[in-house]
């Protein structure tokens, strides 16, 4: 069963870099890039993971964070958030209001591969069950 990321990001440049990364490694990629109407996708859409900008229209990633951490459907929803700047302060909010892992822009293809499987582990093998007409 593929993974679903839903992707929240307004530049076409990242979105196509992220695709292409998770894609490559069976993810189904799902994006939206405006953040007035971001918490309502991510409603409808169900992800195992959001990947989530900082600065997007509409809305800010620590607001829309901050609105999905106040769901309870979603207060466990791996979350890696995007930024272009690095600074202490915005990593120091965004763990405040609950972030999974953070992420500055730019970043090589293996890291954002490795942040997102980090946060949604493949499935393991289910054990083989008992057969249940032993003829013994």
């Amino acid at each position: 069963m593929s993974k679903r990321v839903l992707l929240i990001e307004d530049e076409p440049n990242i979105i196509e870099a992220i695709r292409f990364i998770l894609s490559r490694d069976g993810w189904i990629v799902e994006t939206h890039s405006d953040g007035s109407s971001a918490v309502s996708a991510v409603v409808r859409k169900r992800p195992d993971i959001v990947i989530l900008d900082v600065m997007l229209p509409g809305k800010s990633g620590f607001d829309i964070l901050r609105e999905l951490r106040g769901l309870s459907d979603h207060v466990d929803l791996p979350i890696l958030m995007l930024t272009a700047r690095g600074q202490k302060k915005d990593r120091d909010m965004a763990q405040a209001v609950g972030v999974s892992a953070f992420m500055t822009k730019p970043f090589s293809n293996s890291d954002m591969l490795d942040a997102v499987n980090a946060l949604v582990p493949s499935q393991p093998a289910k054990p083989p069950t008992a057969d249940a007409s032993n003829d013994e």
